[in-house]
């Protein structure tokens, strides 16, 4: 799976890249056809009175299927884990899906992620 990072109001710090890329390295185990993510992070200011606000947004590529999350919070690393955890429990549901719909059809389980 490719990984695109782009960072927007901010700098992309090598610590960031490897963070996000170790986090959404993860997913991989969910299907092996997941093609890319675009995952956008940055610092919001515009709508907020008080304090830093930082999001994190993520467009993955799969089979027939795009999937996008997006999440805000006071630390960069808490968005990026919530992202991570929304696209898991998606991806999850996405397999279980295939696969329960596989075996009351056919009796054979084919990963199509």
């Amino acid at each position: 799976m490719t990984i695109n990072i782009r960072a927007v109001g901010m700098e992309l710090t090598p610590a960031i890249r490897q963070y996000v890329e170790e986090k959404f390295a993860t997913l991989e185990k969910y299907g092996p056809k997941m093609f890319q993510a675009d995952i956008n992070i940055g610092k919001d200011t515009n709508h907020h009175n008080k304090g830093e606000v930082f999001s994190c947004s993520a467009t993955m590529e799969l089979t027939g299927d795009v999937i996008k999350v997006e999440r805000a919070a006071e630390d960069l690393y808490k968005a990026i884990d919530k992202v991570k955890d929304h696209l898991r429990e998606t991806l999850a549901q996405r397999k279980n899906k295939i696969v329960e719909g596989h075996q009351e059809g056919t009796g054979e389980v084919e990963t199509t992620l």
